[in-house]
């Protein structure tokens, strides 16, 4: 794999919560590396917007840029495409090319993003 961005990191939790999913869906951390190289390369590399990514602008965090790709193809999942209901938020630093992976859910179980897991890391960077 071509290395698009200088860093991409991921914080523990998300590690945690990759891993959990990963046992119900096996293809997980391969799609990972897939949705890296092609839709975080869209998005922020060749600023092409197929709306699978969306800026999370609510939280009073300026810096680094928060999203939530919404599309997120998991082929553990068939049928079901980019609508996989696979969801990750994650960091992103435009001035560093770095992506920093917050947190991974699968919508079936969770409604929504955890803030408050968000604010947690990024609150004091302000």
């Amino acid at each position: 794999m071509s290395k698009i961005f200088n860093e991409v990191h991921q914080l523990p939790k998300f590690k945690k919560d990759l891993k959990k999913l990963s046992k119900k869906h096996k293809t997980l951390p391969e799609d990972l590396e897939i949705f890296i190289d092609k839709q975080l390369k869209l998005f922020h590399k060749l600023k092409i917007d197929n709306g699978g990514v969306v800026r999370i602008s609510d939280l009073g965090v300026n810096y680094p840029e928060i999203y939530k790709a919404r599309k997120f193809a998991c082929r553990s999942l068939k049928g079901t495409g980019s609508r996989s209901g696979i969801r990750i938020i994650y960091a992103y630093y435009p001035d560093q090319e770095k992506i920093e992976f917050i947190e991974i859910y699968y919508k079936g179980d969770t409604d929504n993003e955890n803030r408050q897991r968000i604010l947690e890391y990024y609150k004091k960077e302000i």
